[in-house]
């Protein structure tokens, strides 16, 4: 056959008109098995050709299991070789030594039980179950077969053994149950109620009190049931209130005809469960009401007007963050309203989250988990609750994009308040983690400043100022920190390492606090230098007239070394800051910065006014300028007037100039005269 030529095609591909199933050609093979190709039958001679048989056998088993300990498979099927010898003491053996290699297969148990039990080796399986729920006391099959097998044995007290022994471990409900069947088919209804109290001790979901009173109600009194519901509604509390249990417990009041019992149960689950969880038992209220009430018991479970416009408004408006808000102030100032109404306004509100993550939208919304953990604190006095809705409003922010830190202070401060200052500290820290900003950097640095926890402090203010480097607030709050602890050096340092930073927000700032920093802690005249020194690097970076101003004040408030207790500046702090005003107006007159040589030239004259002799005073009010209106011509060929400063002193030197030039091209005229007649 060429192979080139690829699979042979089929022409045909219809249906053959005789179809042959898969079962029918597996039985078509075994009968036309030839005896030639079937399984031989060995037979045995004698005794001595068995044994030397099994021999081989288990050897060829032991070969296997020494190969691979751990497959269960070549255990299996040699222990039940043995057990198909009759080989019971050595298929023992086999399964022992099987368990010695893995004790927690389950199946190898099994398989060992019933081998027992099928031989009627009912001590030894029940050595061999008592062994096993010893090791896997976890495992409900073995359990399960311990206990049938008892039963069957008819030994009802080694059952209910078995049972406790069980029942210790505190299994799952299936086992509690079987328990339970086990004493009613026997009538032991009293141990049956038993079971039953610990059953709900180990398991309190309400379907597990449920069955208990419907077995008082097949078994019992009406009293009995009503016990157990009440024993159920105790042990529940308010926190894990089942509306089915209520449901159950009215329904069974009402088959009485009882029905004023059923409408005070559910009153009582109305008034002490949310809206949110209630739902069912609100429409089996209606329902019964309709049923055995009047018009006033269906009306009892319907909110007050204003509670019926709120829930209009919210109901046709979610969104509406100032309807929840009225909606819950109505409810906590409400006296017959429970705590647990209030909690449903707010969770229910809180549901209501934006659509979309823009602060903007946040906002509103962001203060009805506030206003919720505030009334968990202050009002309803749950502090489990506030604290995990402190917890949950955090989880749902989405901190990659903005934050509140008005959360976070929140939080933070209620851990304070509980005392639980650990707590306090991881939220801030998680906070600044997270999304760091100014104002959780420094309510955190407060909290630790009342705490006396300087070091912290530093470690604050150290990452306030590595996150954001130009914020002036920062280095002048850490600046002011060291010098509250009397590091001096240390306050220095970080004020000349903030001026040198080349993005400040408000470097006027900056630099004015260390200027004050220096002239406060200036004592000796020698130390004056430095805030002088710390004005002329500023005057290098700007000529703002503030800041020539201040530097003259500075230097006319410069104490004199001779008489340190003077109240009048010495005549050397007087020269000195005449000496600014004159550099100032110098600079501010070449560079021609009107407004500015108005400012400095006012200042000067209070300094003059108040230090200044009369000579100094007339040479000043020269150069005072004076204010003139003056009129120029606009793009359109029209005119405007406004207001200019007009400084005589600079007029009084044109006119001198003016006055010079003009004899000097006199004298050169005359010069060239001359020397033309010559």
């Amino acid at each position: 056959m060429d192979a080139s030529r690829g699979p042979p095609r089929v022409k045909n591909k219809a249906a053959a008109p005789q179809q042959i199933s898969a079962e029918q050609l597996l039985r078509e093979a075994v009968d036309r098995q030839e005896p030639g190709v079937q399984a031989p039958t060995q037979r045995f001679a004698d005794l001595e050709e068995l044994h030397e048989y099994q021999s081989r056998k288990r050897t060829d088993f032991e070969n296997y299991v020494r190969r691979n300990r751990l497959n269960m498979g070549n255990w299996f099927r040699y222990a039940q070789w043995e057990l198909e010898q009759k080989e019971y003491r050595r298929a023992r053996s086999v399964f022992e030594r099987a368990l010695d290699v893995d004790p927690t297969i389950v199946q190898l148990w099994v398989r060992y039980i019933e081998s027992e039990m099928k031989e009627r080796n009912i001590n030894h399986a029940r050595n061999l179950l008592d062994r096993a729920v010893t090791i896997l006391p976890r495992v409900d099959k073995l359990w399960y077969k311990y206990v049938y097998m008892e039963e069957m044995l008819g030994n009802i007290a080694g059952t209910r053994a078995v049972f406790e022994r069980w029942m210790s471990w505190e299994p799952d409900e299936a086992a509690w149950g079987a328990y339970i069947k086990l004493e009613k088919r026997y009538g032991e209804y009293d141990r049956a109620r038993g079971v039953f109290e610990r059953f709900t001790i180990v398991h309190p979901e309400a379907r597990n009190w449920i069955k208990w009173a419907r077995f008082e109600e097949e078994n019992g009194t009406s009293d009995l049931v009503r016990d157990v519901y009440g024993a159920a509604i105790e042990t529940l509390g308010e926190e894990f209130m089942d509306e089915k249990l209520f449901i159950a417990y009215a329904r069974f009041e009402a088959k009485l005809k009882e029905y004023e019992r059923a409408r005070a149960i559910y009153k009582y689950a109305l008034d002490r469960m949310p809206r949110s969880k209630s739902a069912t038992l609100h429409k089996q209220y209606t329902t019964f009401e309709k049923q055995y009430g009047d018009r006033e018991g269906v009306e009892d479970v319907v909110l007050a007007k204003r509670r019926v416009m709120y829930e209009e408004q919210v109901k046709e408006n979610p969104k509406n963050y100032d309807s929840w808000f009225d909606y819950a102030r109505l409810e906590e100032s409400s006296p017959s309203s429970s705590p647990d109404r209030v909690r449903d306004v707010y969770e229910r509100a809180i549901a209501q989250v934006p659509p979309s993550q823009e602060k903007r939208h946040w906002r509103r919304y962001i203060y009805l988990w506030i206003f919720y953990a505030l009334y968990e604190e202050l009002q309803a006095r749950d502090m489990q609750r506030a604290g995990a809705v402190y917890a949950e409003a955090l989880k749902l922010i989405p901190h990659k994009k903005f934050t509140f830190a008005k959360v976070w202070i929140l939080k933070a401060q209620f851990h304070i308040r509980e005392g639980d200052l650990s707590a306090a500290r991881k939220t801030m820290g998680l906070a600044i983690g997270m999304c760091p900003k100014s104002k959780l950097f420094r309510a955190y640095i407060e909290m630790e400043l009342k705490l006396f926890e300087f070091t912290r402090c530093r470690t604050l203010y150290e990452k306030w100022i590595e996150w954001d480097s130009g914020n002036t607030s920062a280095w002048i709050k850490f600046g002011e920190l060291e010098r509250g602890l009397d590091d001096v050096e240390r306050a220095r340092a970080i004020f000349e390492l903030a001026i040198v930073q080349p993005v400040l927000d408000m470097p006027e700032l900056l630099w004015k606090a260390y200027i004050d920093f220096e002239e406060e802690e200036a004592q000796e005249p020698e130390e004056y230098e430095r805030p002088r020194a710390l004005y002329e690097r500023l005057l290098e970076k700007t000529d703002h007239v503030k800041v020539w101003i201040s530097y003259a004040h500075f230097e006319i408030n410069v104490p004199d070394p001779s008489a340190p207790d003077s109240e009048h500046a010495s005549p050397e702090a007087i020269k000195r800051a005449r000496a600014v005003f004159t550099r100032a107006h110098g600079l501010y007159k070449e560079k021609a910065l009107v407004e500015e040589r108005v400012a400095l030239l006012q200042a000067w004259k209070g300094f003059e006014d108040t230090h200044g002799t009369e000579e100094e005073r007339e040479k000043l009010a020269k150069m005072m300028a004076r204010r003139v209106k003056k009129r120029r011509r606009l793009d359109d060929d029209s005119f405007e007037e406004y207001m200019d400063y007009v400084f005589p002193a600079d007029d009084e030197g044109s006119a001198k100039m003016g006055k010079l030039m003009a004899m000097a091209q006199k004298w050169k005229k005359e010069q060239e005269a001359g020397g033309g007649g010559a």
